[in-house]
């Protein structure tokens, strides 16, 4: 009998050594919903802007997880009662947080697959999974749900310094080059406790937050929200959703058996099955990629134009606004192209769009960031900075935009 060696570790350009901490998360690792995470980009189309984001969900999921590790450690040292049991399902429970997102991370869920979000489709992966390994995933799906008991552990999954973001910023960051993003996670994490189930940050690590949450904010408008990032997975959504459109017409379009199946179907959350989930595991950044470069030579003037846009780099032109954009303007644009190609207006509103985005660094309302003092006293990092620029990283900032395209499409 051939014993497999489960004791293997990953070479990460960020932390260096990531080892897996026992033989469940080596399981799934290999399992291929986990595999799948190498064909799904971390950062969607931000490629287009920045040439080095290649990054995937998977380096993500093994980064998030080794700083899970790391806080596990740090909470234990400081008294925090972790068990075995709870310590395990912490570590499942980051390492699948993501595992239901689509091709090019977010673009799905505004397309082909109507109002069912990633964390739905990750929970319901993790469902199929727990059948698959004797209910191993039971605890981890509760802290998941925010539904345990022990809020910190919910917290360290999902909260404003979950492991999460501790990650993805700093991995994000250094993929783009975008040197403000870099954050000290593991200075964070060190700072990491927990008061009456909840965590808290220690005094000493106020600095270290405050630099957390501007780089939060300045990631999102340079990185997250930057313009030719946000038209490029515009038209990404666009791409699918005239996909799916001229497949309802009876268009035949050249496209793998698994995005057919997308096309094909309306899914939503209700039906989405065994079968539609499985289906759904076989999607990558690959089928939408190759079934664009063959429509970008369709008949169809904007399924052809749209594809021809992405894969070219050849994008609409956008611009940014701190108020709402004229309906005037929008029917001027609309009409030009209208008059120029001879096309419809619905046609024409594939081209010619508005909307917003919005950046909140930190939300004040929602799981705030508190800080202990030696005396016990515990107080949130608004109140316990010295930096008036933290209460304004909690109000919501929007701005508006508008796609039109450039000369000649």
């Amino acid at each position: 009998m051939i014993v497999q060696n489960k004791l293997k570790i990953f070479n990460d350009p960020i932390y260096g050594f990531i080892t897996i901490p026992n033989s469940l998360i080596y399981d799934l690792i290999e399992h291929k919903y986990f595999q799948r995470l190498r064909r799904i980009s971390q950062m969607g189309m931000s490629y287009l802007v920045y040439p080095g984001a290649h990054h995937t969900r998977f380096h993500h999921a093994l980064g998030c997880m080794h700083l899970m590790q790391k806080a596990v450690n740090v909470l234990r040292f400081k008294g925090v009662s972790i068990s075995v049991k709870e310590e395990e399902a912490l570590y499942v429970a980051i390492l699948l947080h993501d595992i239901g997102h689509g091709p090019f991370s977010h673009a799905m869920e505004h397309s082909i697959v109507n109002g069912v979000s990633h964390e739905e489709i990750s929970l319901l992966f993790m469902e199929q999974l727990n059948k698959d390994f004797n209910l191993s995933l039971t605890l981890a799906i509760q802290i998941f749900k925010g539904e345990h008991p022990r809020k910190f552990l919910c917290q360290l999954i999902s909260g404003q310094l979950d492991m999460d973001r501790a990650d993805y910023l700093k991995r994000d960051s250094f993929y783009t080059g975008v040197a403000e993003g870099n954050i000290n996670s593991e200075r964070l994490i060190s700072m990491l406790n927990v008061v009456e189930d909840e965590l808290v940050v220690e005094e000493k690590g106020i600095y270290s937050v405050e630099k957390f949450l501007v780089a939060r904010r300045l990631m999102y408008w340079q990185v997250y929200l930057h313009k030719t990032s946000l038209v490029a997975e515009q038209l990404l959504i666009r791409v699918l959703k005239r996909a799916k459109e001229l497949t309802r017409n009876g268009v035949k379009l050249h496209a793998s058996e698994a995005l057919q199946y997308f096309l094909s179907n309306e899914i939503l959350l209700e039906n989405f099955n065994n079968k539609t989930l499985n289906i759904f595991a076989r999607l990558d950044d690959y089928d939408i990629v190759s079934a664009m470069k063959e429509w970008q030579f369709h008949d169809d003037f904007v399924l052809k134009n749209l594809c021809d846009m992405l894969i070219n780099r050849d994008l609409l032109k956008v611009k940014l606004k701190d108020n709402k954009i004229k309906k005037e303007t929008l029917q001027i644009h609309i009409q030009k192209l209208m008059d120029t190609y001879n096309i419809s207006k619905y046609e024409a509103n594939y081209f010619v769009f508005t909307g917003e985005i919005s950046n909140q660094a930190y939300q004040i309302k929602n799981q705030q960031i508190n800080i202990i003092y030696k005396n016990g006293k515990v107080q949130d990092i608004i109140e316990a900075s010295d930096q008036l620029y933290l209460k304004a990283l909690s109000k919501i900032v929007t701005k508006y935009y508008i796609c039109y395209p450039k000369e000649k499409l």
